[in-house]
């Protein structure tokens, strides 16, 4: 698989092979042109290029692709358009399922698209924001939807879940694996889903942002016992793309 999204955007190739996709309309649904989901369609406006390209997140996608087996159930939080939620789907096949989280009507508008476009059926889509309590909360778009988040200030109001609720009353099912992406508001989460955590002892990818939600997520996961890991060869504190395996689990 060629990692096209590793070259820099800024560098005079990067500019050139990135020039021709600007010439193709937004809404068009193109098929991704390589890894696991060769083939399944993707539209163009919904994210990057990487993305219908096959190079989104390379290195994170490979793993993914290592861990996640055919059977398992996995949470993506922070689904944005779909594409964890897509490749998770094809991952775990007709036996295993997907539970998506995501609260911004844009991205959810885009997830639906995508489910369509692909027939999957093994997908439950919750328009959420997962937290540390069920409630309601401000959102901020942001003027990239791939950043957006929950904040004080935001303008529209999304409604918060505990994924610890949503478990108790079977709303969902319990986890192998979870991916955690929700631009800051990442400890929350994890306190909304202990009971899920330390109970089911899921594989968690977990992209963090800011150092002190960082600090305060790692220190949570090693107290229930779980390995922390950096995905890209740097030193965990220096890294904000993580994968915790539980004790237990990389013992046997």
């Amino acid at each position: 698989m060629a990692n096209l999204s590793g070259i820099s955007r800024e560098s005079l190739i990067g500019k050139i092979l990135r020039a021709p996709l600007r010439l193709i309309p937004r809404s068009t649904a193109m098929p991704i042109l390589q890894g696991p989901l060769q083939g399944k369609k993707w539209v163009v406006g919904s994210g990057n290029h990487g993305c219908w390209l096959g190079s989104y997140e390379y290195e994170k996608q490979k793993l993914f692709q290592k861990i996640v087996r055919p059977g398992d159930v996995v949470y993506d939080i922070g689904a944005n358009a779909g594409f964890y939620s897509l490749l998770a789907s094809v991952l775990t096949g007709p036996d295993g399922h997907v539970f998506s989280f995501e609260p911004l009507p844009e991205n959810i508008r885009n997830i639906r698209e995508h489910l369509k476009l692909n027939r999957i059926k093994n997908c439950t889509l919750h328009e959420v924001a997962v937290s540390s309590r069920d409630g309601e909360a401000l959102f901020d778009p942001s003027s990239d939807r791939c950043t957006s988040h929950l904040s004080t200030t935001g303008t529209i109001r999304v409604r918060t879940v505990m994924l610890d609720s949503l478990l108790a009353r079977q709303e969902i099912r319990p986890p192998d694996l979870m991916k955690i992406d929700i631009e800051g508001a990442e400890y929350d989460c994890l306190q909304g889903c202990a009971g899920v955590i330390q109970q089911y002892r899921p594989v968690i990818f977990l992209a963090t942002h800011g150092q002190e939600v960082h600090d305060a997520c790692v220190k949570l996961l090693r107290e229930w016992n779980y390995s922390v890991e950096s995905m890209d060869n740097r030193p965990v504190q220096f890294s904000d793309e993580l994968i915790a395996q539980p004790e237990d689990r990389t013992e046997q």
